[in-house]
């Protein structure tokens, strides 16, 4: 298994997303996905599954400390006392003293980062959240969130898969060494109808699955998290990570991205996007 360890976070480069798990499926899915080999495990607040997630881990038995653990919090709690409520709150329902990540799920229309920021900060040199960092920022809002946060912008977690056209953003943060996590990998499982990805997948005696997240795992500092309700697709999830595609697998998957390949842009809570 060839799981790396990204940026200064040492954040897992696989982990397992648990967006839309709800009833019993999230402490299943998490503790089977830990048995199976994965360290790397992210929920939010939005998602309300934290604490069938938290007790996924507890069940499957592995050291609190082998396991990286992500949430999220939404930006009607971002303003300060709200944001170290929500925090607390998020702490409480996983069943942990902190987590590894705590990114902010979207940014704010109307709390400035400069009221939300320190207050991750102190978080921090509380211990109650060891990295913190954001979702959907685009390369203003980063540059803003670098300027404010004390310490480290540990990642931006983004809508990646190979339909989408991230090239500006991801370059303007390899440049700043950030690590990038990809949300919706599978495109919500449109990948499953493309003949290019089919191909290689044929070739390789793979899934299509497998071979977006092997692309995906091959650009500078990506952490994938696709998200799998069934057991059964965890373990080839996980081997993405040993796949090997050729320089010419690689550039054909890139030619994908097309101007409407973006699928999550909510009304409510999207900022005018790079692309």
């Amino acid at each position: 298994m060839t799981i790396r360890k990204i940026g200064p976070a040492g954040i897992p480069n696989l982990g397992l997303g648990t967006f839309k798990m709800d009833g019993d499926t999230p402490r299943r899915i998490v503790s089977a996905a830990l048995a199976e080999g994965y360290r790397h495990i992210d929920t939010a607040q939005a998602y309300e599954n934290e604490a069938e997630v938290g007790q996924g881990i507890r069940d499957a038995g592995v050291p609190r400390d082998q396991v990286f653990l992500t949430t999220k919090i939404l930006p009607k709690d971002f303003a300060a006392d709200d944001f170290r409520r929500a925090a607390e709150q998020s702490l409480r329902d996983l069943g942990t003293d902190y987590v590894d990540l705590l990114l902010l799920h979207w940014p704010s229309r109307e709390v400035p980062l400069s009221e939300t920021l320190p207050v991750l900060d102190r978080l921090i040199e509380e211990g109650k959240v060891r990295n913190g960092g954001v979702s959907n920022f685009t390369i203003a809002q980063l540059t803003e969130a670098q300027e404010i946060l004390q310490a480290p912008v540990a990642a931006n977690q983004i809508e990646f898969h190979p339909f989408i056209d991230q090239s500006k953003l991801l370059g303007f943060m390899q440049q700043r060494d950030m690590p990038f996590e990809a949300y919706s990998p599978l495109a919500q499982g449109k990948i499953m109808d493309e003949p290019v990805l089919s191909e290689i997948a044929e070739a390789h005696g793979v899934s299509e699955a497998e071979v977006t997240v092997a692309w995906i795992l091959s650009k500078p500092g990506a952490v994938a998290i696709p998200k799998t309700a069934k057991e059964k697709r965890l373990g080839s999830n996980l081997a993405a990570a040993e796949l090997q595609l050729s320089a010419d697998e690689i550039a054909r998957i890139d030619g994908l991205a097309r101007p409407d390949g973006r699928i999550v842009s909510p009304d409510s809570l999207a900022p005018d996007w790079d692309d």
